[in-house]
């Protein structure tokens, strides 16, 4: 009996040993795959954390600094240079139909916004060199989005600062075409260069011709359905914003960018909204004014945001990292980390300019490349030297981290690789226009 308790023991530690090995061996398991999982999740290759290339246009030589833009109509995405207007299938990259402008001209400048999915291209021959030599940005096309197709076109009067200006030649909102430029002079009369026309979006059909007030001269246009609006250089190159009745054309009401000291003719102005009217000014010397302007429906200034605050610095060259939506502004803003310059968004309240939160990304090796805010949420793209490209989608409220992936293959180089990103049903389309390579890379979760 005794013999036979020995042995029944020796079975039961023989049983606890091998218990004790598979939990040991199932905790290492665990472990080790925990880490793998941990180092794989940022790789672009884990279900659920990842994105992946859905398609790419071909590749194509860099773009020239003029007629640049990019549009979501439908299930149509559209990219504008200098040369082209092309549409393609968001889906599947199938292109759908290319707009070329007649002759030797170049796409000068587009539409910020596509109303109704019909945007603006101002085209013109430019001539050679990086000024322009010939007739200039002489006419304004509306295309259809849908199908590429031209609705109508007018003559403006060209001049020589337009490439300077960019997007804000012309302009779409409330079922209008806003074009800056008045009818060609004919002969033995002075063009007006400094005009403000509204034309029917869908037919051309002339709406209204702006007076403006005297000794002044528009120099960008915006336009909602609650208002046309223009920034006007007047008598002692101070710059104004005036709005005008969407319906007439008849002047709402007229006011110095900025009361106290103003803003200089010379400084770049910039429509980054219409409704609420925001737009972003850098002036020159230690003194100018760089940073952000919002105003009310009656042209009540509401909030400034400067370019520098205790949220960083946030970069003046670089649109792609602004973005408004839902009376708020979101700026990617450099600030000082531990080991060197960090990246965050911040969210701004255009009512009165206060700051609503921050949301740090990145470190040292990360850049990020690109925000898109629209409905409850911010879209942004980081990119990195060192490690994999990442995507995170934040709550436009709170900043709170709904979504972060990584990338499979690489979104761009490290500064400056993204010019636009825009969002549909799930798909992130990342627009470059700066760079060689792919114009337009779309991406989906995986």
């Amino acid at each position: 009996m005794a013999a036979q308790a020995d042995r029944a023991g020796e079975r039961r530690g023989w049983v606890r040993q091998l218990l004790a090995g598979a939990v040991l061996l199932g905790v290492v398991a665990v472990l080790l795959g925990g880490v793998v999982l941990l180092f794989a999740s940022g790789s672009g290759w884990i279900p659920w954390f990842s994105m992946t290339t859905a398609w790419e246009a071909k590749a194509e030589r860099p773009a020239a600094e003029h007629g640049n833009g990019a549009w979501l109509a439908g299930d149509t995405l559209v990219r504008s240079r200098f040369d082209a207007v092309t549409g393609y299938d968001v889906r599947h990259g199938t292109q759908r139909w290319q707009y070329v402008p007649p002759g030797r001209s170049d796409v000068c400048a587009v539409s910020t916004a596509a109303d109704g999915g019909v945007a603006l291209v101002v085209h013109g021959e430019l001539g050679s060199g990086s000024r322009s030599t010939g007739p200039g940005c002489a006419t304004v096309a509306a295309i259809d989005l849908a199908d590429g197709r031209e609705l109508w076109h007018t003559a403006r009067a060209a001049s020589s600062s337009d490439l300077q200006r960019g997007s804000d030649l012309a302009a779409t909102g409330g079922g209008l075409g806003v074009v800056l430029g008045g009818a060609p002079g004919s002969a033995g009369e002075a063009a007006d260069r400094g005009g403000v026309r509204a034309f029917d979006l869908r037919t051309g059909a002339p709406r209204w011709s702006a007076a403006l007030p005297s000794g002044c001269s528009a120099t960008d246009v915006a336009a909602a359905p609650t208002q046309v609006l223009a920034v006007l250089v007047c008598a002692g190159s101070e710059q104004h914003l005036a709005a005008f009745d969407p319906a007439d054309g008849k002047p709402r009401w007229d006011g110095p960018l900025e009361a106290r000291r103003g803003v200089s003719g010379a400084a770049q102005v910039h429509f980054l909204a219409a409704d609420p009217p925001v737009l972003q000014v850098a002036e020159t010397g230690r003194s100018g004014l760089n940073g952000f302007l919002a105003f009310g429906p009656t042209g009540r200034p509401r909030a400034r945001i400067d370019l520098v605050g205790d949220y960083g610095r946030i970069p003046e060259s670089r649109p792609a990292q602004i973005a408004v939506a839902d009376g708020r502004l979101f700026a990617v803003a450099e600030y000082k980390g531990r080991q060197g310059n960090w990246q965050r968004v911040v969210a701004f309240d255009l009512a009165g300019g206060g700051e609503l939160w921050r949301a740090d990304l990145t470190g040292t090796w990360e850049d990020i490349a690109a925000v898109h805010a629209e409905g409850k949420w911010v879209t942004a793209i980081t990119v990195s030297t060192k490690y994999e490209d990442e995507l995170y989608v934040l709550d436009a409220r709170s900043g709170d981290e709904d979504d972060d992936r990584s990338f499979r293959d690489e979104v761009g180089d490290y500064e400056g690789s993204l010019d636009d990103l825009l969002t549909y049903r799930g798909l992130v389309v990342a627009v470059r226009w700066s760079k060689d390579g792919h114009p337009l890379s779309v991406y989906e979760r995986w």
